[in-house]
């Protein structure tokens, strides 16, 4: 009785994990040029982006000194 509740319980995750596995049976996954390529973007645009709050930063910064030290 014991085992028959325990597998009653374990069944649906069984069948989850079935489910999933099925399911990623069926992705495309991207070429690995395709993901270099893609990476090489998120790297360059996030440097950028970064660069430029710096860049920001840095001049709210002065601005904010030249105010307080008037």
């Amino acid at each position: 009785m014991v085992i028959l509740l325990k597998f009653e319980l374990v069944k649906p995750a069984i069948n989850y994990l079935k489910e999933v596995r099925l399911e990623l049976s069926k992705v495309v996954w991207p070429k690995r040029e395709e993901v270099i390529k893609l990476t090489l973007i998120v790297i360059i645009i996030s440097v950028i982006v970064g660069l430029y709050l710096g860049a920001l930063d840095f001049i709210y910064t002065k601005l904010l000194e030249l105010l307080i030290n008037r």
